[in-house]
Order: C-alpha cells, then structure tokens, then sequence
C-alpha cells in the first residue's frame, strides 16, 4: 500500500498545479477527497520539533512567536536504499535542494513573498517533497499554530484567523488530526485537544502526541495521558522526546537524537511498559499505516471523483478533431462509425484481442467455486435445526419410514443459501463488462473528441449491461430456485434404508429424534446440497455467458442506434459539438489528463486486488 499513498500525493500534487492556475472547477473537490493529516497545536507546542523527527532532518524555520505563517504541505516519498535524499518545492519543479539549510531558508522566503516580512499569515499552502530512504511514505499538512494573543505587529483578528484557518482543514471529514499537545502544561487547556474535540468530538479522527514528556515537574509523569486515562481516543496516544534548544544549538542530529529519545521511554520506569509505542519512529510507522487504512477505506470515493475529473478534462480536449459533415445523415454515418469501431474494441476485449476478456473466467474458476465453498450451512444443519423442522414437518403424525417432509424443508432452506453467490457473480461478471466498456471507451480516439457522444455511449452500453444483469440474475436465481422446488429422487434412493433407526412406529418421539439418527439426516442433506453446487457451478457460468456476455457481443448498443435514428438533426449536431476555445489549451489539458488516466489506472488496480 506504499504505492497508494505515493499515488495520492501524486494526485495531490496535480491538483495544486491545476488550482494554482485556476483551472478546472471540480479539481479542489478532488482535493478535499483525498485523505490528509492536518498537524494541530498552540504555538511553542512542539509541532516543529515532532515533523522534524518524523523526517529526520532540520528543515524548519525556528524562532519565538508565530514561525509558521503559512500552511506547509509536506509529502515524504521514500526512496530505495543508498539513494541521496533531497527535497522539491511545487514553485520550483526543476530545483532539487541537497542542503536542508537551504530547503528552510527557501520556506521563510517564499513565507515572505506571499505575507512581505511582517507576522501576517496567509492560507496559501507550501508545497515542499522530502525523498529520502530514511522516510515513510506520507503526507502531513503542518499548520499555523493556534494562539491567544495578537502580538506586536500583528491584527486583533489574527487569533481568529488562525483559527479559521484550521477549521477549514481539520473541519474536512477526510482530514485525520494529529493534535500535538505539550506534556508540561495541563491538557484541559490544549489547544489542540480543544479544537479537535470540536470538529471531532467522537475522536474517531484524531491522533494525540504528546510532546515535552522529559520536561515535566518532578514526580508528575504523563502515564494516565499515555494510557487514554486522562482523555481517550479512538487511538493510542504517542509520547515523543524532542530535541532541546541545547541539543539544536550543539547541532545534534536526528540519528543521535532517535537513540535518545529510545532510551528515555526504556530507561523510565514510569514509561518502560509503553516504550514500544513510543517516540518519533513508532509514530511516522503509524501515521503512515493510519493514512493508508484510510485512503484504502475512500478508495471508491476517490475513483468517483478520479472518473469525473478524467470526464471533465476530456470533454474539453474532445471538442477538438476533424470537421464533421454538416448534414444530418453525415452526422448519423459519423456517429454509427464511431460507435461502431468503440463496439469492435469492446468485442476485442471478451474474445482476447485485448487484455480484460480473462476475468470474466476468473469468475467462473475462482470466485465462484470460492463462495460456494466459504458457504456455511451450520446454522441450517445444527442438531437443533435439523430436530426443529423435522418435527415441524411431521406435525401431528411421528413419520413411518423417513422424514420426507423434514427432508424438503431442510434442502430448501440450506439451497436458498446458494442465491447470494449465483448473486455475486452476475454482478462480478457485470462490473468486468463495465470495466471494458470504459476501457473500450477510452482505447477509441474519435470518442475522445466528442464528450457528448461519448456519455451518451457509455451510458446507453452500461444501460445495456444494468438490462443484461437482471435478466442474467433472474435466470441464475431461477437455477437455485428449480434445485429447491424439485429435488432429485435417484439421490435418495441409492441411500440405504434404516427401518430399525429411522421408522419403527413404536419407539418413543424422543427416541426417534436421537442425535445420531439426526446427526444422518444432516449428513444426508450436506451430501445432496454438494451435489447440488457441483451441478450450480456449471450450469451458472453457461447462464451467466448466455444472458450477459453473449447478449452484450450482440446487441450492447442496439437499443442506442433505435434512439439514434429518432434524433432531429440539432440533436445529431450536439453530439458533435466542438469548441475552438480548447484548442489554445490542448497541450496544458493533454498533460493534466494523461496524469488523471494513470492515477486512475493504478487506483482502479489498487481497487481490483482489494
């Protein structure tokens, strides 16, 4: 999953390129989907300190009072071993810095551009990316830190605005919190902790740190803090040990730094049962798996948004191309020949041409025979069960030879079972055909410049496919239905008759429902029922390839081409529509897309392996 993260900041990246140049309006939506850790604290908490060690390298404007002025958008990409680290500003997408003296003179000029070299702050982020081995892979968004106080030279409103300010991360119901709190001061009056719980007062999306652990009064310790006495999270808190002031001024560096921090939380008593949960190390692991769990969980979310996007690009790039002819039935000849070659691209794929066609077998070799197998039909032949319904069946009259009633009752609530996987794979099979069709789409260079057309195709093929789906999970359904309406009679007769055990009249009620004698029945039942699904296993792939997949080779945009032929000429022309104003951006969108496909190929693969 480092990939994924890699794959959001990618997509991250893109968005601030595309916003800073004002372009497409879904873009920032984009954005606010994509999970972010907002770090959150008053100012002189330590915030600075706790990203510098998650790094592993001073690269931060330090001093008294407000340092962080404008928000830092800061994306750790790690690198293969023995490779040099360096760091890349968005503004300077050519500059690589080596010296991270550099990178923090770089934060306070271009701090300083946007603010001028007063205390003012702005919303415009900083876009900084640190690659380095020694890093995991993650992307934190470091914040102003809260105040209550303006101080000389700056507004009134400037507590207010800073603030506001980080409401309008954290208030993002995709933004995980990391509120930084300083262990020397009372947590009731955290600022951190005091605006997470307002935005997320569940704490479902916060992580505590708790900093300046070593700077505590003596005989005062952080562990009912530590161990979620003192205020609970959803989530463990993390105690680190920062540098000192000394320790920065002596130029001790990070590895040195690392070791110590080790070695307070080993050699504490107090802390020695928590040490492995401890520090600077343990906390960028567990961000960086926090922030995966979390983009996993969104990926739909993401795709969704990813497809409109890509959707949005193309319409524009896809007013450009050729002229069409201006008459009506040049218009519909056009079209027909375009949805004609997107419908040979489609068919290329199912006979294997094209890649895709081999996860539809999938389905059938794999999947299918998987959940049929996970099926669990404990609760329908428990003892209980079995005793219930076989006594439910006899009724008033005990049953002579065998339970042939109970019988019924028994396979047909176990078979009815069978439905959600006959289910399953109607849709798997539906969801790869949708899969091809947007393939198809996208491998069809005359759709590309006809966003019109090409919504109107995909929708009428994914139509066809929703029509195609039901008749084929009718049909399956219908296969499990007519095993549980007829069962077949050579099954139990080939079964030996046990007139002794299963139907001597004269034995007592309780005697005949014995456990052994139901313990048979179960077996007898559980044989038939894997009979059955051996017999399911191949008769709903052949009703599956029948309903969807033969029925989408022939006719997935039959019903389109009626409607098209109904079209008045105006409607034919909108189809076509061109727009010269793209063509002066053509070279600018074609980039942006070709970015937007390969997050959506890698995301849609992320998705697939899920």
């Amino acid at each position: 999953m480092d990939n994924l993260i890699s794959l959001v900041n990618k997509i991250q990246r893109a968005c601030t390129a595309l916003g800073d140049h004002g372009e497409a309006s879904a873009l920032p939506t984009l954005w606010d989907s994509l999970p972010a850790i907002a770090v959150v604290g008053g100012q002189s908490s330590g915030k600075s300190s706790v990203l510098e060690s998650v790094v592993g390298k001073d690269f931060l404007p330090r001093g008294s009072g407000i340092v962080t002025r404008r928000p830092l958008v800061l994306q750790l990409h790690k690198s293969d071993e023995g490779t040099r680290e360096y760091a890349e500003f968005l503004h300077l997408p050519r500059k690589r810095f080596t010296d991270f003296g550099a990178v923090r003179k770089e934060i306070q000029d271009e701090t300083d551009r946007e603010t001028g070299r007063t205390k003012q702050i702005s919303s415009v982020p900083i876009h900084l990316s640190i690659f380095s081995p020694n890093v995991v892979n993650l992307t934190l968004v470091d914040l102003p830190g809260l105040t209550k106080v303006a101080v000389e030279g700056q507004p009134e409103s400037i507590v207010q605005d800073i603030e506001n300010m980080v409401r309008s991360y954290i208030e993002k119901p995709n933004c995980i919190i990391l509120a930084i709190s300083p262990a020397n001061q009372d947590l009731a009056t955290s600022d951190a902790i005091k605006i997470s719980r307002e935005v997320d007062p569940t704490g479902e999306r916060t992580l505590g740190v708790l900093t300046k652990i070593d700077l505590m009064d003596k005989g005062t310790d952080a562990v009912d803090i530590l161990e979620g006495k003192s205020y609970r999270l959803k989530f463990p808190w993390v105690g680190v040990v920062n540098r000192s002031q000394a320790d920065i001024n002596k130029n001790v560096d990070m590895i040195a730094a690392r070791r110590r921090e080790r070695e307070y939380f080993a050699s504490t008593p107090e802390y020695r049962h928590l040490a492995h949960r401890m520090g600077s190390e343990h906390l960028a692991k567990m961000l960086s798996k926090h922030l995966e769990t979390v983009i996993k969980s969104r990926i739909p979310g993401i795709q969704s948004l990813i497809n409109k996007t890509i959707v949005e690009l193309e319409t524009e790039l896809s007013r450009l191309g050729r002229p069409i002819a201006a008459d009506a039935g040049g218009k519909l000849y056009s079209i027909m020949e375009i949805c004609r070659l997107f419908d040979q691209n489609f068919r290329e794929h199912l006979d294997g041409v094209r890649s895709g066609g081999d996860k539809v077998y999938n389905v059938f070799d794999n999947q299918l025979p998987a959940a049929l197998k996970r099926l669990q039909f404990d609760r329908q032949l428990s003892m209980e069960n079995i005793k219930k319904l076989i006594t439910e069946a006899d009724g008033y009259q005990p049953h002579l030879i065998a339970p042939e009633q109970g019988y019924r009752r028994l396979i047909e609530s176990t078979l009815v079972t069978i439905r959600g996987p006959a289910e399953a794979a109607v849709d798997a099979v539906h969801s790869i055909l949708k899969d091809l069709v947007h393939k198809a789409i996208s491998e069809t260079p005359e759709l590309k410049q006809y966003p019109g057309l090409r919504v109107e195709v995909g929708n009428a093929a994914i139509e066809s496919l929703d029509r195609m789906r039901d008749q084929s999970k009718k049909a399956a359904l219908q296969l499990v239905d007519m095993e549980c309406c007829y069962l077949t009679v050579e099954f139990f007769r080939k079964l030996p008759q046990d007139v002794e055990k299963g139907g001597n009249p004269t034995q007592s009620i309780f005697d005949r429902y014995h456990e052994t004698y139901l313990r048979r029945i179960g077996t007898t039942v559980l044989s038939y029922v894997n009979m059955v699904c051996a017999t399911l296993r191949h008769s709903i792939p052949k009703s599956i390839v029948y309903c969807q997949v033969r029925e989408a080779k022939r006719s997935l945009l039959d019903f389109f081409y009626t409607e098209l032929g109904k079209l008045e000429q105006k409607r034919l022309s909108a189809l076509l529509n061109e727009d010269p104003a793209v063509m002066e951006r053509r070279s600018a969108l074609a980039k942006r897309l070709e970015l937007y496909r390969s997050a959506q190929a890698e995301i849609d693969t992320v998705a697939w392996s899920k």
